[in-house]
């Protein structure tokens, strides 16, 4: 579980998270959405520790992120866009982070399957289109079978046929017991992905809570339109 309490980020003059309260439960996926600029991939890259809060502290399975950077070696995460050595391929690099982790580590050959990129892993990264390299992005994500998933617009760039492929794979996670933290714009696909929904605005959460939970209390049939009734009511009862 993660529990991140009273959580602050400024970049310079902007307020970015003010005083963020967020339980984030073992074994679902919750999905981090809100408007441009409300603070999602902040939120995201300080339960990474790729970058520090101002004030407050996160705990991931009890221990506090900043003490040890070993934890994230339980998580696997996919960036909204990735960057790749250009001149390496897709099979290199996975090469050189199998050797980082141990001669014991496993690889998603499933998920290498099912995205048909086993004639491109060979090839350098320079000559794969935008979609091959976002499904290379999330085999990267789901090396090692990691405990926790942190996705950032993981579905951006896929086809519908490789978006489906990853949507099941990260409920096939859910399923066996990791947990799965996912932004996205496409609040419909969330809908059906989501157990979980977090809410910012403005740096600050307006909802936390089940997506059930969150339809019945705006009385909507669509996380869509539960999303929307908060905006402009601003509050949920």
């Amino acid at each position: 579980m993660i529990r991140i309490t009273e959580l602050t980020k400024r970049f310079g003059p902007l307020h970015v998270l003010r005083g963020v309260d967020l339980e984030i439960a073992a074994g679902r996926v919750t999905a981090i959405v809100g408007p441009n600029g409300a603070g999602k991939t902040t939120l995201m890259k300080t339960i990474l520790g790729l970058t520090r809060g101002d004030g407050g502290k996160i705990l991931v399975d009890g221990e506090r992120v900043g003490d040890d950077p070993s934890y994230r070696a339980q998580i696997g995460y996919m960036p909204q866009i990735a960057r790749f050595p250009e001149n390496l391929s897709a099979a290199e690099l996975i090469a050189m982070l199998r050797d980082l982790r141990g001669a014991d580590a496993t690889i998603d050959d499933d998920l290498i399957a099912r995205f048909r990129l086993d004639d491109q892993l060979r090839k350098p990264f320079r000559t794969l289109s935008g979609g091959t390299r976002q499904k290379v992005n999330a085999v990267l994500a789901f090396l090692f079978q990691p405990d926790l998933l942190v996705l950032d617009e993981p579905t951006a760039g896929l086809d519908p046929v490789s978006s489906g492929v990853l949507k099941d794979k990260i409920a096939e996670m859910r399923d066996a017991g990791r947990t799965v933290i996912v932004t996205s714009h496409v609040l419909s696909e969330l809908d059906a992905l989501a157990d979980d929904i977090a809410f910012l605005v403005d740096g600050q959460l307006r909802y936390a809570g089940s997506v059930h939970d969150l339809k019945l209390a705006t009385r909507q049939l669509s996380l869509e339109r539960a999303i929307a009734h908060v905006m402009v009511e601003g509050a949920v009862a």
